[in-house]
């Protein structure tokens, strides 16, 4: 990763505290927790919603506990409310002392946090964060900046190209997740005021259940109808969901006319912008997140705890819970080559076939 292209939103962030006993007050000392061996556990979501679980945050997560020298299991829940319970249960059963999750939505993540808590197993939300949860740690992006980008991104395309009055339709995430909340809270802040003054047009607005990508399609497609072909922007919260909306407008031959956002910089999500479909994307340096999370995740399965030096208020639970909170940075054509050079992505995964010359253009080495 290069030094200074994205960094921590604080100072201070995971510095090691008093080194104080994460238990549930069940009198352990620090460091009580080593005569369990440290086992880490970790739940990822899916495959279908980004390609960013399989393709990046598994690595990374592997990367840093080989490093450490921790034991670790790794599993999929694949989008299943019951798979993820019980892949908990049985971690939690083999023996983890401390356990990661990506929930799936918050009520199904809570029964899995408070089921470890109750076990004496450390806890920590990564990328979202459980609603009402228990998780000792939150470790994401600052995602109303994600959105506020996207929003800026959007007005920015439809700037370039001189849209009057344009239209801009929405297709948000999936209502279950509290990050696509943020994002939409991000860009709104951006929009909103555009349409208040009648700058812009608010066209549909919907979200996507479960950030599936081919109801994003569906769900494009009838936006497009409903609003007589008449869309000059699309909001798409993730590269997934623009990639849907781009096959939907490549149909209508409106593929490079009407802007598109995304999220997540993923090689299909870096090729639509070099096409000229997809107006720009939002880079989350994964291997961050991933650092910052196992980083605490190593501490809290060997009994230790560290502090961050930020905080998240848990809108539902009211509490503060511990926080690291990342900065992710805008990428437009000519800022591919940036997420390729911090090794996020591969050249030959973006620059392949047809794309080869795109990328040369772009200035991709």
């Amino acid at each position: 990763m290069r030094k200074g292209f994205l960094t921590f939103a604080a100072v201070g962030v995971l510095a090691t505290g008093s080194m104080a006993a994460c238990g549930d007050g069940s009198g352990d000392q620090a460091g009580g927790s080593d005569s369990k061996t440290p086992k880490i556990g970790v739940i990822l979501p899916d495959s279908k919603s980004s390609a960013r679980w399989e393709g990046a945050d598994r690595k990374f997560l592997e990367e840093a506990f080989k490093a450490a020298g921790v034991q670790y299991d790794i599993q999929n829940a694949q989008g299943d409310k019951t798979q993820f319970q019980t892949i908990a249960d049985q971690m939690i059963t083999n023996g983890v002392t401390a356990l990661m999750i990506v929930n799936l939505d918050s009520g199904t993540g809570k029964a899995v946090l408070d089921k470890a808590k109750s076990q004496g197993v450390a806890t920590i939300d990564y990328d979202r964060l459980t609603l009402g949860g228990s998780a000792q740690y939150y470790v994401s992006f600052d995602n109303e900046a994600v959105g506020k980008l996207q929003g800026e991104g959007l007005a920015k395309c439809l700037t370039d190209k001189g849209a009057k009055n344009p239209v801009v339709a929405y297709l948000n995430g999936s209502p279950t997740d509290n990050n696509a909340t943020l994002f939409k809270n991000g860009y709104d802040s951006v929009l909103k005021p555009k349409f208040d003054s009648k700058e812009y047009t608010k066209g549909p607005d919907q979200a996507v259940p479960e950030w599936d990508n081919a109801q994003a399609a569906t769900i494009f497609e009838q936006q497009l109808t409903s609003a007589n072909g008449k869309i000059d922007g699309v909001l798409a919260a993730n590269d997934g969901l623009g990639n849907a909306a781009i096959s939907v407008l490549k149909k209508n031959k409106l593929n490079g006319k009407v802007p598109v956002t995304g999220q997540d910089a993923t090689p299909q999500g870096l090729q639509n912008i070099l096409a000229g479909d997809q107006c720009m994307t939002v880079y989350k340096a994964i291997r961050e997140e991933a650092k910052a999370a196992s980083d605490l995740a190593i501490a809290l399965a060997k009994g230790e705890k560290k502090e961050t030096g930020q905080t998240v208020k848990d809108p539902e639970g009211g509490r503060d819970v511990a926080a690291v909170l990342l900065t992710p940075k805008a990428i437009y054509k000519e800022s591919v080559k940036d997420v390729i050079a911090d090794g996020f992505v591969t050249k030959d995964e973006v620059c392949a076939g047809a794309y080869a010359k795109l990328c040369a253009d772009a200035g991709v080495s």
